[in-house]
């Protein structure tokens, strides 16, 4: 099991993030101009999880480096469209905090790939 900053699993960190993700995309206005956005963010913000799962489970260490790379890319991907959504005038209290602890998740991530292939 992957630790960061002692007791603080990743996993439940990013558990955490995409159901925080979830709710403020349904907060998200469904015009015509966000239905595409909001396909995108909630495929990539569900990747996200789903991806750090399968590499709790991985079979190898091969495997357990590939699914954290699919990790590392959603969330550079979500970071992306929750600043879309910000610099496109959608406010929410929790926009800020998603676009910073989506920061702290890559760096984390990045570490755990790089210590895993050393």
């Amino acid at each position: 099991m992957t630790q960061y900053e002692g007791d603080k699993n990743i996993h439940e960190r990013i558990f955490k993030y995409v159901i925080a993700g979830v709710k403020v995309i349904k907060t998200i206005p469904k015009n015509i101009e966000n239905i595409p956005i909001i396909s995108q963010i909630s495929g990539s913000l569900t990747s996200m999880g789903a991806n750090d799962q399968e590499a709790d489970s991985a079979s190898s260490k091969k495997d357990f480096i590939q699914k954290y790379g699919i990790v590392r890319k959603e969330t550079k991907e979500t970071i992306y469209w929750w600043k879309v959504l910000k610099e496109t005038g959608f406010v929410h209290p929790q926009l800020d905090w998603l676009i910073s602890e989506a920061k702290e998740i890559y760096a984390i991530v990045t570490t755990i790939i790089l210590n895993s292939k050393n």
